[in-house]
C-alpha cells in the first residue's frame, strides 16, 4: 500500500484547510507544536509540526499509536510542565508524571484532557454534584424558596443538615434475606454461615465461635432468641483470634457494613454474586429516594421543591430554570441556566441531576467534562479529547462536531482521537498514523487535508468513502427472545421479541432506551454472555496474559520445559524480582515529595529474578514472551493450553497488544474486547454486547462484522446495542427504539430487517441509515 510522504513544514501547515486560520492569526503566535522524536510506546522517532487554533483529528487502526502521540506525548508532557510549577508541598499530592520519551515538544499551550475514565464517583456522587449544578440550585432555593431555610446546607443530602436520615442521604435502603445466608441445619462448627469469607476456619467465622457466646456444635435451628438476635445483630467485646483484633459484630451488620454499602463493581465477583442473591435494594420509605429530610423537601420556589428539579430532565429542568425571577439571583440563576442548556446542546438532556455519577458510560462522562469548559474564558489552551462522540447516536454525532469547532474558534487548538467519518470529514487537519498497530505503527503515514487523505491510499483513507451495503438477505430466525412489559427507567410497558440464531441490532439515540431493555429487563433464566462498558477490574500488575487466564498455560509450559515450578514463571510468586517485588519498577522516597518510580536495576524492568530469566522455552526468557504481541505468540506456541486464548483474542482484533501490557494502558474499546475473546471461549447460546464498536477504526469495524457473523453461523444469537450504521446494516434485524430520548423515548419505533427501515418518520436511525449508504 502507497502512503503519502511526510512533507515538509511549510507545505505541510498551508495544505490544511484550518492552516489559512491559523495563518491569519497575529504574526507574534508561534504556529505549531513542534514534536521532535516522539517515541512513546510504539511511536517510532515520529517528527510532527502540529498547527495550532485548528481541529486536528488523529486516526489510524486500533493500536497505531494515535493516543501514545495525543496523550501520553503531548498532553502528558505539557501537564508535567504545568505541575511543576507548583510549590513542592503541591507536587507532593499530585500524580508523578514522567518525561514523555521525546527528543523535544516546543510551543506547547496548557492542555486539559477530556478522556473517557468513568468519573470517580461513589453512591452518593451524581450529575448535579460532578457538574455543580446542585450547588447552584441549592443557592437559589436557599435565597428565593419558601419556608426559608437556614443554609444551603440544609438542602443538601450530602450533610446530616439536609440528608435524610434514614438512608444517610443515598436514597435507598437495603434488606437481606438472612435464610440465604444461614444453613440453619448446620452448626457453626458444621458451616452454618454460608456466606463468602465466613467459611469454617476463617477468620470471620472464627469471630463467632471463639467469643464465647454460642455453642458452636449447636445447629442454628435450635438456637434461642437471644442467642440469634446476638448471631446477627448483636456486640460484644474484641475476639482475639488468629493473631488478629476484632471487635464483635452480628452477621449482618457486618455484611452490611463490608459488602452492601459498598460499588458492587468493586467487590471481587463471588462476593458480588453474593450479595445480589441475599441482598435488596429500593427507593427509602422515608424520602422515597430524594435522598432530602422532610424540612429540605418542604422548601418550595411557585411550588416546585429542590427534590423536584434534581428528578426533571435536564432538558425540562432548563426551561423551569429560565422562568426564575432575577430579583437577588441574576448571575446564579445565568450559570446554571448556561450549564444546563449546554448540557442539552451536548446530548445529555435526557439524564437528570440525581441520575448517579457511577451509572454513567465512558462516553457520557465524557460530555459531561466536557461541559466545564464550553463557557470558560480562558484561550490559548489545548484540548486533547479521547474519541468523544463514543455511545452518540449520529443524530448527536453533529451536534458534537459544533461543539468542537466552538472550542477551536474560541482560539484554543483542539485535538481529537477518532475513528468516526463526520468527525475526521470535519477536521481542519488529518495525522494518520500506522500504517498497522503495535509494533507495525507508530509511524505518521499521512498528514494533510481530508481530501488528501481520501487520496492517500492509507487504511484510514480507503474505507473512508467505504460504507457496508444494506443486507438484502438475511438469515431465518430459531425462536425467540422475549421481553415482555418493560418499564425500566423510561420504557414504556415494552414488548418485544428478539429473534434468536441471527444478528439483531438494538438501536436508538443515546437515552432512548436501549440497555434498560436488553441489559435491564432481560428474562431472568435467559443465560446469556453479556459484554458490556462496565470497566475491567484490575492493579498495575494485571496484563492481558493474567486475566485471560493464559498466563497459567505459559508457566506450565515453561515448568515442563525446565522442570522445574510452575510457581516460578509468576511475577506475582515465588519468581517475583525480591527488589521491586515483580513490578519491574522500584519507587523513591523523597519525603515530601511524590515518590519517584525508575527501572529496577536489579532486573533491569524484567520483573523476574536472575534464576528465572535463565529459564527458555524454544529460546526466549519468560519476560521475552509476556513481551511479545498476541500476534507473535500465536507464531510461538504450540500448546494446546495457550493457542486457542490467543486465537480468540486475535478474532477480537487483540492481534497487536503485548501479553504483558498492563490492563490500565489498554483503552475501553480494548478492555471490551478483551472480555469478549473470554466469553467467546464459553460457547455462549446467546451473546448480548453494548456497543463493541466503541475505539474500532473503519477496517476493524469491518473484521468486528465477520466475526459476529461467525459466531451466528456456529448457532449462536447475537444481539448487539450499536449506533455504528456499518454494523446496522449488516444485522438480520433491528429493533429501534425512541423517537427521542429520556422521557421522548422508550418506545419501539421500528422491528424488522435493516433494508425495510423508513426513511421519514420517528425512526432516526433510519433516516441516517439510509442517507449514508446514498
Amino acid at each position: 500500500m502507497s502512503h503519502t510522504p511526510a512533507q515538509g513544514t511549510d507545505d505541510r501547515v498551508s495544505s490544511s484547510k484550518a492552516s489559512a486560520r491559523a495563518a491569519g492569526a497575529p504574526a507574534d503566535l508561534v504556529q505549531v507544536i513542534r514534536v521532535r522524536g516522539a517515541r512513546e510506546n510504539n511511536l517510532t522517532g515520529v517528527d510532527l509540526d502540529i498547527p495550532k487554533r485548528n481541529l486536528v483529528v488523529f486516526t489510524g487502526v486500533s493500536g497505531s499509536g494515535k493516543s501514545s502521540l495525543a496523550f501520553d506525548t503531548i498532553a502528558a508532557e505539557s501537564q508535567r510542565l504545568i505541575n511543576e510549577t507548583y510549590p513542592a508541598f503541591l507536587q507532593s499530592q499530585m500524580p508523578t508524571l514522567p518525561r514523555p520519551d521525546v527528543d523535544s515538544l516546543e510551543n506547547l499551550n496548557a492542555a486539559i484532557v477530556v478522556d473517557q475514565e468513568r468519573i470517580g464517583a461513589n453512591s452518593r456522587s451524581t450529575v448535579g454534584t460532578v457538574t455543580d449544578t446542585w450547588t447552584m440550585l441549592r443557592i437559589v432555593f436557599a435565597r428565593v424558596g419558601t419556608p426559608a431555610v437556614p443554609s444551603p446546607s440544609a438542602l443538601s443530602f450530602n450533610d446530616p443538615a439536609g440528608m435524610c436520615q434514614e438512608c444517610g442521604g443515598v436514597g435507598r435502603t437495603s434488606a437481606l434475606d438472612v435464610e440465604g445466608i444461614f444453613d440453619r441445619s448446620l452448626s457453626l462448627n458444621e458451616g452454618a454461615i454460608t456466606f463468602p469469607n465466613f467459611a469454617v476456619g476463617s477468620v470471620f467465622w472464627k469471630i463467632y465461635t471463639e467469643s464465647g457466646f454460642f455453642d458452636n456444635d449447636l445447629p442454628l435451628g435450635k438456637f434461642t432468641e437471644e442467642d440469634w438476635e446476638q448471631l446477627l445483630t448483636g456486640t460484644g467485646d474484641v475476639v482475639k483470634t488468629g493473631g488478629y483484633n476484632m471487635a464483635y459484630e452480628g452477621v449482618l451488620d457486618k455484611i452490611k457494613r463490608l459488602y452492601l454499602s459498598k460499588d458492587p463493581d468493586s467487590l471481587r465477583p463471588h462476593v458480588r454474586r453474593a450479595v445480589e442473591a441475599i441482598g435488596t435494594t429500593g427507593p427509602c420509605p422515608d424520602c422515597s429516594g430524594t435522598r432530602l429530610n422532610e424540612a429540605a423537601r418542604a422548601c418550595r420556589i411557585d411550588g416546585v421543591s429542590i427534590a423536584d428539579c434534581n428528578a426533571m430532565q435536564i432538558t425540562e429542568l432548563s426551561q423551569w430554570a429560565a422562568t426564575l425571577p432575577d430579583r437577588g439571583i441574576a448571575p446564579l440563576k445565568a450559570g446554571l441556566v448556561s450549564i444546563l442548556d449546554n448540557l442539552v446542546e451536548i446530548g445529555l438532556g435526557y439524564l437528570s441531576l440525581d441520575r448517579a455519577a457511577g451509572t454513567l458510560s465512558g462516553g457520557e462522562a465524557q460530555r459531561i467534562k466536557m461541559v466545564r469548559h464550553l463557557d470558560s474564558s480562558l484561550t490559548e489552551l489545548t484540548y486533547v479529547f479521547d474519541e468523544p462522540t463514543a455511545g452518540l447516536h449520529a443524530h448527536d454525532t453533529r451536534r458534537m462536531i459544533g461543539l468542537l469547532e466552538r472550542l477551536r474558534d474560541k482560539g484554543n487548538t483542539v485535538l481529537v482521537v477518532e475513528h468516526n467519518p463526520e468527525v475526521i470529514a470535519a477536521a481542519d487537519h488529518v495525522v494518520d498514523i500506522g500504517p498497522g498497530a503495535g509494533l507495525n505503527g507508530g509511524q505518521v503515514i499521512y498528514e494533510g487535508d481530508v481530501a488528501g487523505l481520501k487520496k492517500s491510499g492509507t487504511p484510514t483513507g480507503a474505507h473512508l468513502s467505504v460504507r457496508q451495503p444494506l443486507k438484502t438477505e438475511v438469515r431465518e430466525p430459531v425462536g425467540s427472545l422475549d421481553i415482555k412489559s418493560a418499564s425500566l427507567h423510561n420504557l414504556r410497558d415494552v414488548s418485544v421479541s428478539i429473534p434468536l440464531r441471527v444478528l439483531t441490532a438494538v438501536t436508538g439515540v443515546a437515552g432512548a432506551g436501549k440497555s434498560s431493555l436488553v441489559l435491564g429487563s432481560l428474562p431472568k433464566d435467559a443465560e446469556a454472555a453479556i459484554v458490556d462498558q462496565s470497566p475491567i477490574k484490575g492493579s498495575r500488575r494485571s496484563n492481558p496474559a493474567t486475566y485471560t487466564g493464559l498466563l497459567d498455560g505459559i508457566r506450565e509450559a515453561f515448568a515442563g520445559a525446565n522442570g522445574v515450578k510452575a510457581a516460578l514463571f509468576s511475577a506475582n510468586s515465588e519468581g517475583a524480582c525480591p527488589t521491586c517485588k515483580g513490578l519491574g519498577v522500584t519507587y523513591t522516597d523523597l519525603g515530601y515529595m511524590t515518590a519517584v518510580p525508575t527501572t529496577c536495576e536489579k532486573c533491569d524492568g524484567r520483573r523476574f529474578t536472575g534464576e528465572v530469566l535463565s529459564y527458555h522455552l524454544r529460546g526466549k526468557s519468560i519476560a521475552d514472551v509476556l513481551a511479545m504481541s498476541v500476534d507473535t505468540a500465536a507464531d510461538f506456541f504450540t500448546e494446546k493450553s495457550v493457542t486457542p486464548v490467543l486465537a480468540a483474542l486475535k478474532d477480537v482484533g487483540l492481534g497487536y497488544v503485548s501479553l504483558g501490557q498492563p490492563l490500565t494502558t489498554l483503552s475501553g474499546g480494548e478492555r471490551q474486547r478483551l472480555r469478549l475473546a473470554i466469553e467467546m471461549r464459553k460457547n455462549a447460546k446467546i451473546y448480548i454486547l453494548d456497543e463493541p464498536s466503541t475505539g474500532l477504526h473503519l477496517a476493524d469495524v469491518d473484521n468486528l462484522i465477520r466475526l459476529l457473523d461467525g459466531l451466528v453461523d456456529g448457532g449462536a444469537s447475537v444481539i448487539v446495542i450499536e449506533h455504528n450504521l456499518d454494523i446496522i446494516a449488516r444485522a438480520d434485524w433491528v429493533v429501534d427504539l425512541g423517537p427521542g430520548a429520556g422521557d421522548e423515548g422508550g418506545r419501539i419505533v421500528y422491528e424488522g430487517p435493516p433494508g425495510r427501515m423508513p426513511r421519514t418518520g420517528e425512526s432516526m436511525t433510519g433516516r441516517f441509515l439510509h442517507a449514508s449508504r446514498q
